[in-house]
């Protein structure tokens, strides 16, 4: 091709990166591989190959871990783990930029690796991929180096176990290692059984930077190998990215061990373009969105939503984009699209596309493909209903799915219309519109005119069935410590026995109702339960709730949605009032609780639970978000926002303050609740709904159930409408709740057993308000 015929037709030319240094490398180790323990290598055993899914192409072989081999990676980490907690911040710090400037010196090799082994551009894994590894490790390094004077209340987990997969293996690694170690934790890391060979060259890395033997282990396999390290008894946490279906299996099999669990699973995001966007803007955006790694990104946007006015002319300039990209050897820096990871994935999306059900109109791009390798055009599917199947499931390939909508109002609907709540897309040119739909959307991350903007200052993390907890920022560094107390086991507290005069002391039936939508109720079972004094008194009767009972409250919880909307200003006017008007009742709820627990410290109980209530109405309107320093022009916020309709199982001990302690942070964030009563104690929380009902709370705010922990957790765990299920009950349920939550992986928190001081700041405080909240990062980028 002569230099006229280049100019005339503008296509590139192939410009290969050189893969002689990664091959090499792999011949240098004999193209096998053992696992990385204790510092040390060991021998290879029996295995799997790894392939180039370019080329079909054998790399190397790689060992299957035993349960031994897990065995031995735990115990590594947990005899470093005692040395390593116990240096300075600043002492994990220089260990961690040692990684980060290791990275960045190994840069290339790292890049070209990644490409080999997971089929993706050259011009990702070099341009995107590896500066946010070492951009990881220099931020954590910052990280140690400030916890002991920022995070002075916070200790580290322990021992991690950490399980990543194959779309990207090496920043997949360094968004959990990273804030793992630096906060003091120790790791053992299974990477993905299709791309293990970058994570086996970091492995090298950690010896290079001489990070101490046990601080980080990799153990390479198949599933199995990540379900040894999921049940292993002397691990403290997990923390996963995968597929939604297997993060369900884990919060199961974790339900009640006490291991700490954050979960990064699947996502169907919307990608939502208003009518007066620029359009050839929005589309280079979307080509990043849902192309990008060849489709396979859990926050992909692979849903399209175009407003109706704009829609036949941005499908159509979209579809003349679509012939554009360039399908072939990721090695050329000229590629877009590469290889898909695997054959079983290729199939897979195959399949989908295929079979699923001839709706709408399914639009190839008009692109050559490779002779040999796992290759597949991009897609595009438009027409679609909403509840096709298509636009619910994730494909996790290079396929656009898309509809149309007429209003902002109906974008929303459309948007939030999934199980699914990880990431979301607006391109508007009206920041007005772009500020108002953010916070509508149930997503974690929300980017304005732009997409796939990534930083280790800003979380990243979902809601709904995406999964809970986030990596990156300081709301990452909770999911790798907890609070500094020691905590004794909680013995189960039973109501006192039956006496023998069933007649009240004053002859007047006291029978209290449930409290459901602002209003007081009959249980639906109509059973009642008497609650006797340590004498054996008759103080009172109160309705024993049932599942039809938890479900009309939920009912009311979702109609009351508009308090999350609410000003912090208003919300803590409301929790004052409360606090004043149980104030004005002091006497009576002290004198009840004196009665209901045999006890003498009902005065006490009463004044804590009034400072309780001024706590959180201090809270409401000053627990603020952040804005991030990410690296662009532009803004990430990091915006607290309420969790929904939280269950909680009030504190048995503590009548009163367990069911405020619970109440009040939930309020104060914007959350509605339903609240199941001290078991054995209930009579205070009936009394105290009489307050609520004098205290300008908007019904359905806050219900108050009355009856059986053991029953009335298992339908608030169940229930696909409760966002979130607190037990602080003296009954042990953890397990119990962990596991059934597991349905719609609603978040959980949970005692363990474990006794919690009311009284003392362990009772309030940052802790409470976390549990309260999610954090939603909205990304604006701004400038010309």
């Amino acid at each position: 091709m002569s230099i006229q015929d280049i100019f005339e037709s503008m296509d590139y030319g192939p410009a290969p990166e050189a893969a002689g240094e990664a091959l090499a490398w792999l011949v240098d180790r004999g193209d096998t591989f053992g696992h990385f323990i204790n510092g040390s290598w060991t021998a290879p055993g029996k295995g799997f190959e790894s392939r180039n899914p370019a080329t079909g192409e054998t790399l190397a072989m790689l060992s299957q871990a035993s349960a031994d081999d897990v065995d031995a990676a735990v115990s590594a980490a947990r005899k470093a783990q005692r040395k390593w907690t116990r240096l300075s911040g600043h002492e994990r710090a220089r260990y961690l930029y040692a990684i980060a400037r290791l990275v960045q010196k190994y840069s290339r090799l790292f890049a070209v690796l990644e490409t080999l082994d997971n089929g993706k551009p050259i011009r990702e894994s070099r341009d995107i991929d590896i500066p946010l590894v070492a951009r990881h490790f220099y931020y954590h390094a910052g990280m140690a180096q400030l916890m002991e004077a920022e995070l002075p209340d916070a200790e580290p987990l322990g021992v991690c176990g950490q399980i990543i997969p194959w779309n990207f293996p090496l920043l997949m690694l360094s968004w959990k290692i990273a804030p793992a170690i630096a906060m003091g934790n120790t790791v053992v890391l299974k990477p993905a059984e299709y791309t293990s060979l970058t994570a086996l060259l970091f492995a090298e890395i950690c010896q290079e930077a001489g990070l101490p033997k046990g601080v980080v282990n990799v153990v390479t396999g198949d599933g199995a190998v990540g379900e040894m390290i999921v049940n292993h008894p002397d691990i403290d946490k997990i923390a996963f990215t995968g597929s939604t279906s297997v993060g369900r299996k884990i919060r199961e099999a974790t339900a009640g061990s006490g291991k700490a669990l954050t979960l990064e699973l699947g996502g169907k995001s919307p990608y939502i373009v208003f009518d007066d966007a620029d359009i050839d803007s929005a589309i280079e955006g979307l080509v990043d969105a849902i192309w990008f790694n060849q489709g396979q990104v859990c926050c992909a946007g692979s849903r399209l939503l175009v407003q109706e006015g704009i829609a036949d002319r941005f499908y159509a300039k979209l579809k003349t984009r679509m012939d554009g990209l360039r399908i072939g050897d990721p090695l050329d820096k000229c590629i877009d699209i590469g290889a898909i990871v695997d054959p079983i994935q290729l199939e897979t999306i195959t399949r989908l596309v295929d079979e699923h059900g001839g709706e709408g109109e399914v639009y190839h791009a008009n692109s050559a493909l490779p002779e040999t390798g796992c290759f597949y055009r991009p897609t595009l599917i438009t027409g679609l209903h909403t509840s096709a199947w298509l636009m619910q499931e994730e494909i996790f390939g290079p396929v656009l799915v898309g509809t149309t909508f007429r209003t902002p109002k109906e974008a929303v609907e459309l948007a939030n219309n999934t199980r699914y709540g990880l990431a979301a897309t607006v391109w508007t040119e009206n920041i007005n519109l772009a500020l108002d739909i953010a916070p509508k959307l149930a997503a974690g991350v929300v980017w304005v005119n732009a997409t796939n903007l990534f930083d280790a200052a800003a979380g990243f993390g979902g809601v709904r069935e995406s999964g809970f907890g986030r990596e990156g920022g300081w709301e990452g560094l909770t999911a790798y410590t907890r609070p500094k107390t020691k905590t004794k086991t909680l013995a189960p507290i039973s109501p006192f026995a039956e006496g023998k005069d069933l007649a009240p002391s004053d002859g007047l039936d006291r029978t209290a109702k449930l409290f459901i939508g602002g209003k007081q109720a009959r249980p639906d079972g109509g059973y009642m339960q008497a609650i006797w004094t340590r004498q054996g008194g008759l103080l009172g009767h109160v309705g024993i709730a049932n599942r039809k009972d938890v479900r009309n409250a939920v009912e009311a919880a979702h109609k009351a949605s508009g308090w999350g909307k609410t000003t912090g200003h208003l919300r803590a006017q409301i929790l004052y009032y409360i606090a004043e008007n149980l104030s004005a009742r002091a006497k009576e709820f002290a004198d009840r609780i004196d009665a209901m627990t045999g006890k003498r410290s009902g005065n006490k109980e009463v004044e804590a639970s009034i400072s309780r209530l001024f706590t959180y109405a201090a809270w409401a309107d000053k627990y603020d978000g952040q804005v991030h320093g990410v690296p662009i022009r532009g803004v990430a916020l990091a915006m607290h926002e309420p969790v929904g309709v939280i269950g909680a199982l009030c504190a048995d001990e503590t009548p009163l303050l367990g069911l405020i302690s619970a109440m009040a942070p939930a309020m104060a964030m914007g959350n509605t609740s339903v609240l199941v009563a001290s078991q054995p104690f209930p009579l205070a929380s009936t009394d105290f709904y009489q307050v609520l009902e004098t205290s300008d709370v908007p019904d359905g705010v806050v219900s108050i159930l009355t009856g059986d922990h053991v029953e009335l957790s298992k339908t608030l765990s169940d229930h696909l409408d409760v966002d979130a299920v607190w037990s602080f009950s003296s009954t042990d349920l953890s397990a119990d709740i962990e596991k059934r939550s597991a349905g719609n992986l609603k978040r959980t928190w949970v005692n363990n057993g474990q006794a919690r001081d009311w009284f003392s700041t362990d009772g309030e405080g940052r802790e409470f308000l976390r549990q309260a909240t999610d954090v939603k990062n909205v990304w604006i980028p701004y400038g010309e």
